[in-house]
C-alpha cells in the first residue's frame, strides 16, 4: 500500500506518537495519587497546578511549533527528542509544587504538544491521496501506547518508586529515538510529497491559506468548538479516574482494565476512518466524531455497574479515533499544507488548552462538591451544543480551488 519512503514516514509518525503517551493526560494520570500523596496536595490543586502548566505549554506550543515550516524535519526532531528526555528526567525530581508545576509544563508541552505535532505533521505534509490511511496508521502508536501502557504503569507502581519509572523512560527516549529518527526521516525535505512517487496521481490545487488568515475565518472556531470536545472530557476523565473509580465503587483496576476497550476500539476506528476519509474525504465525516462522545457521558450519567466502564471508555475510544485522525487531515484538506506547521501549531495549541481547561474544570468541581453524574451533564450540553452549529455549516468547509 506504501512506498519505500512513504513506509518510513509512516514508522516516524507511529514512533512519535506512541512517545507522545508519556505527556498525554491518560499516562500522567496514572501517577495522580502518587504525586498527591507525596506532596500532600488534593484533587482540586493538582488540577488546578496540571492546568496552570498545560496552559503555559500551549501558548509555547504556538511559536515553536511553526518552526518545523522553516527547519529541516531531521533536525527538528531531533530538538523534541532531547527536550522529552530532559523532561522526563526532571519529572522524577519532583519534589515540591513548584517543581511539580514544571515538571507538568515540560512533559506536556515536550510529550502531548511536540511529538503528536512533528508526527502529524510530517505525515499530513507528505501524504496526499492517502493521507487519511496514513494519519491513520500513525496515529496506531498511540493507541499501542494507551493499550499497552496503563496495566504496565499499574503492575510496576506496585513494584518500583515512581521516579525510578520517570528516570528508565528518560533513558529509553535518548537512547532509542534519535537513532530511529536518523533513520527514517533523514532524507525528508519540504518538497518531498507522496505525489512524486506516483505519476498517475493528480489532485486539485486549492488555495494554501496562512495562519493570519485562517483565524479570520468563522468555519475554524466551529470546527474547533467539535474537535476541542475529545480533549477537555478525556482528559478530565483520565487524570481524575480516581476519582471516578471512588465515586461508582468500582476495583481499583477497572479503569486501567477498561483502558483495553479503549486502545482496541480507537484501533479499529483509526484504520476505518483511515479509509473512510480517503474515499468521503474528512470534511464530510466531521460530524460523525462526537457522537459516541456524546453517548459515553450519557452512560457514565445513568449507570454504575463496572462493566458500565469498559462501554465508556470503548465509546471514547470510538471517538478517539475519529478525533485523531480528523484532527490532522481536515485542516489540510480545507486550508492547504503549504503552511500546515504553522496552522497545526496553533490547533495543536489550542488541543493542549483544551486539556488544561479540562483539567481545572474537573477539579473545580469535584472540590465544590459535583459528582460525575452532574459533571457528565455539562459535557453533553457541550458536546450537543458544537454538533447543532457543526450541523449549521457542515456544506460550507469546501476548500478554495485555484
Amino acid at each position: 500500500m506504501f512506498k519505500s519512503l512513504s513506509l518510513k514516514v509512516i514508522i516516524f509518525g507511529f514512533i512519535f506518537t506512541f512517545f507522545s503517551s508519556f505527556g498525554q493526560s491518560f499516562f500522567l494520570g496514572l501517577f495522580n495519587s502518587s504525586i498527591r500523596n507525596e506532596l500532600s496536595i488534593s484533587h482540586g490543586q493538582f488540577g488546578s497546578i496540571y492546568a496552570s502548566a498545560t496552559l503555559l505549554s500551549s501558548f509555547l506550543l504556538i511559536w515553536v511549533g511553526k518552526k518545523i515550516d522553516d527547519i529541516n524535519i531531521s533536525k527538528f526532531a531531533l530538538f523534541v527528542i532531547l527536550v522529552l528526555s530532559f523532561s522526563s528526567f526532571f519529572f522524577s525530581k519532583i519534589s515540591s509544587i513548584s517543581l511539580l508545576f514544571i515538571g507538568i509544563f515540560l512533559m506536556r508541552f515536550s510529550g502531548q504538544g511536540m511529538m503528536s505535532h512533528t508526527a502529524t505533521t510530517t505525515i499530513s505534509r507528505y501524504f496526499t491521496k492517502s493521507r487519511g490511511k496514513a494519519l491513520s496508521t500513525g496515529w496506531f502508536g498511540l493507541s499501542t501506547a494507551e493499550f499497552i501502557l496503563p496495566v504496565l504503569i499499574v503492575y510496576l507502581l506496585a513494584i518500583y518508586n515512581w521516579k525510578h519509572i520517570w528516570i528508565t523512560i528518560s533513558l529509553i527516549v535518548i537512547i532509542f529515538l534519535p537513532i530511529a529518527s536518523y533513520f527514517l526521516v533523514k532524507n525528508l525535505n519540504f518538497e518531498s510529497r507522496e505525489t512524486q512517487e506516483d505519476e498517475n496521481f493528480s489532485e486539485d490545487k486549492i488555495k494554501d491559506w496562512k495562519r493570519i488568515e485562517v483565524i479570520k475565518d468563522f468555519r475554524f472556531y466551529i470546527v474547533c468548538a467539535n474537535m476541542l470536545a475529545m480533549p477537555w472530557i478525556a482528559t478530565g476523565t483520565f487524570v481524575y479516574q480516581s476519582f471516578i473509580l471512588e465515586s461508582k465503587n468500582w476495583g481499583p483496576f477497572i479503569i486501567a482494565q477498561s483502558f483495553m476497550a479503549y486502545s482496541i476500539l480507537s484501533v479499529i476506528t483509526l484504520f476505518l476512518s483511515g479509509f473512510l476519509i480517503d474515499k468521503f474525504t474528512s470534511r464530510k465525516l466531521l460530524i460523525y466524531m462526537n457522537i459516541p462522545l456524546l453517548l459515553a457521558v450519557i452512560v457514565i450519567i445513568y449507570f454504575d455497574h463496572p462493566a458500565t466502564a469498559f462501554i465508556f471508555l470503548g465509546l471514547i475510544g470510538i471517538s478517539n479515533g475519529f478525533a485523531n485522525v480528523l484532527g490532522s487531515s481536515t485542516w489540510a484538506e480545507i486550508y492547504g499544507v503549504k503552511y500546515i506547521g504553522s496552522i497545526k501549531a496553533l490547533t495543536t495549541a489550542l488541543m493542549v488548552f483544551a486539556t488544561a481547561f479540562g483539567t481545572a474544570l474537573f477539579g473545580l468541581l469535584i472540590d465544590r462538591g459535583f459528582s460525575i453524574e452532574q459533571i457528565a451533564i455539562i459535557s453533553a450540553i457541550y458536546i450537543s451544543i458544537s454538533l447543532i452549529l457543526l450541523f449549521l455549516i457542515k456544506n460550507k468547509l469546501n476548500p478554495i480551488k485555484i
